[in-house]
């Protein structure tokens, strides 16, 4: 039980960093296209005064943001990067193991997806790609071949 509650621990703060992550990147995208030139550092030593939110790692988010250029995203800032990646096996097993017992566990297995998309170069988009055009004739790009260069497939008819 002890172990699980540790695990648990873990996989619950690395979703809620990545939570945290995704509020930012959102204001940070908003700031940018508006104009508003948000201090997402002041904006989280705000928030640690709150009456809602007091979260400890608050002050960890001003620090990301403190010292020299604002990380590209919240999950590449040093202390955050590294309590992901210390977080990684714990948070895959407690989502794993959700999962396997019929237990929901949306928040915290979305946040992990997004995590694994966010570290990816390149995801397989492919039957996402084929199914587009084989509903809506979209075309699809080739990830071999230059960019800009649209194909389509002449799928066989499918009997139902």
């Amino acid at each position: 039980m002890a172990e699980w509650v540790g695990l648990l621990r873990q996989a619950l703060y690395a979703s809620k960093i990545v939570s945290y992550a995704q509020g930012l990147d959102l204001m940070r995208t908003m700031s940018a296209q508006r104009g508003w030139n948000l201090d997402l550092g002041a904006i989280a030593r705000l928030w640690r005064g709150g009456c809602i939110i007091r979260a400890q790692f608050l002050n960890r988010i001003a620090e990301a943001h403190a010292d020299g250029p604002a990380p590209a995203s919240l999950m590449l800032a040093p202390y955050f990067e590294s309590a992901l990646n210390g977080a990684q096996s714990a948070w895959r097993r407690v989502v794993a193991q959700a999962m396997l017992a019929g237990v929901p566990v949306p928040a915290m297995s979305a946040s992990l997806a997004f995590y694994d998309a966010f570290r990816s170069a390149r995801l397989p988009a492919n039957l996402l790609q084929a199914q587009r055009d084989f509903f809506g004739a979209h075309t699809y790009e080739r990830t071999d071949r230059p960019a800009g260069q649209f194909f389509h497939t002449v799928w066989p008819e499918v009997q139902g």
